[in-house]
C-alpha cells in the first residue's frame, strides 16, 4: 500500500487495492476458521445428558427425559474452542412474541459463522413471565451452541463413543427404570485410569486441568482425586511406578543382554496389566534381536 501511495496511485486505484487486500484477508481468516474448527472437532469431547426432567412413579420408574445442562455444555466446549482460537457469543432478539437466539462462533482472525433458533416463552409449570422468557433463552442457547459447533450430547451409558443427537427418542418423554448414579467418580475406575492420564500429562499431550475437565464429563471428581491428577510428574512417577513409555524406551535402547535385563526388571512395576503384556512381548522381540 505504501508503495502505491509513493508511486502516485490514484484514489480509485488505491480503493481497488484496498478491496483486494480485504478480500485476501477475509479468505485467509475463513481458511483459518475452517482449520480451527477441524482441530476443535478432533478433540475427544463428551457431553452427557445428566439433567432429569419428569417424575418417579410409585413403582420406582422414571417418566420424563434427560438433557445436558447449558453450564455442562459450556464447561466442555468453551475451553476446547479457546485452545484453537475460537470463541462464542449469543445475541438475543424478541419480536412478535417470539424469542430469537443467535449463536456466533468467531475465530481470532475475524471470520465468524452463526446459527439462530427461535421459540415462544415457556409457559409450562408455574413460571412467571420473566421465568418463561429465561427458560426459552436457556433452551435456545443450549441448542444453538451445539448446532454451531456440530456437537451432540449422549447418555452416560453410551460408552461406544459415538454418542447420539438430542432427537425425539431421547430428548422427549421416555420411561426408564431408575438406577443409582455415582455422585463422584468411582474410585476403582479412577485408579485404573489415573496411570494412563499421568502418561498423557507427562507426554505433554494434555494438561492436568484438561484431564480433570474431561474426567468430569463422566462423573464429578473429589478434591483428593483432582490433587492426584495434578501431582507433579516426578512425584506421580515415584508413586505410580515407571510408565509404559519409559520402560518401552529403555527396552528399545538396550544395547546388550545386561541392559535389556535391567529394563525388563521394570516391567513388573508398570501399573496397567495390558501395558505389562505389551512390554513383555517387546522384551521377547528385543532379546531375539540381540541374540540373532
Amino acid at each position: 500500500m505504501m508503495a502505491a501511495i509513493n508511486s502516485g496511485a490514484t484514489l480509485e486505484q488505491f480503493e481497488k487495492m484496498m478491496e483486494l487486500q480485504q478480500r485476501w484477508e477475509a479468505n485467509e481468516a475463513r481458511k483459518a476458521f475452517v482449520q480451527a474448527m477441524a482441530d476443535f472437532k478432533a478433540e475427544p469431547l463428551e457431553i452427557f445428558k445428566r439433567k432429569q426432567v419428569g417424575y418417579t412413579t410409585k413403582d420406582g420408574d422414571f417418566v420424563g427425559y434427560k438433557h445436558a445442562e447449558l453450564s455442562h455444555i459450556a464447561d466442555v466446549v468453551v475451553p476446547a474452542m479457546a485452545r484453537h482460537g475460537l470463541s462464542h457469543r449469543w445475541d438475543l432478539q424478541q419480536t412478535g412474541g417470539r424469542i430469537v437466539v443467535i449463536c456466533t462462533i468467531t475465530h481470532r482472525l475475524g471470520h465468524a459463522e452463526s446459527v439462530s433458533m427461535d421459540g415462544s416463552p415457556d409457559a409450562s409449570g408455574k413460571k412467571n413471565s420473566i421465568q418463561q422468557v429465561a427458560s426459552t433463552i436457556t433452551y435456545l442457547q443450549r441448542y444453538t451452541l451445539l448446532a454451531a459447533t456440530g456437537l451432540a450430547t449422549k447418555d452416560e451409558s453410551d460408552d461406544d463413543g459415538r454418542g447420539g443427537a438430542d432427537d425425539a427418542s431421547t430428548d422427549g418423554p421416555v420411561t426408564q427404570a431408575t438406577s443409582a448414579q455415582p455422585t463422584t467418580y468411582p474410585q476403582a475406575q479412577f485408579d485404573s485410569n489415573l496411570p494412563k492420564w499421568r502418561e498423557v500429562i507427562a507426554a505433554g499431550r494434555k494438561t492436568p486441568d484438561q484431564i480433570i475437565a474431561m474426567a468430569q464429563t463422566k462423573h464429578p471428581l473429589t478434591d483428593e482425586q483432582k490433587r492426584a491428577i495434578r501431582k507433579p510428574a516426578a512425584e506421580a512417577t515415584a508413586a505410580a511406578g515407571p510408565t509404559y513409555a519409559h520402560v518401552a524406551d529403555q527396552l528399545n535402547k538396550a544395547a546388550n543382554d545386561d541392559a535389556l535385563a535391567v529394563a525388563a526388571d521394570l516391567i513388573k512395576d508398570v501399573a496397567d496389566a495390558a501395558h505389562r503384556t505389551e512390554l513383555n512381548a517387546l522384551f521377547d522381540k528385543r532379546r531375539a534381536e540381540l541374540n540373532a
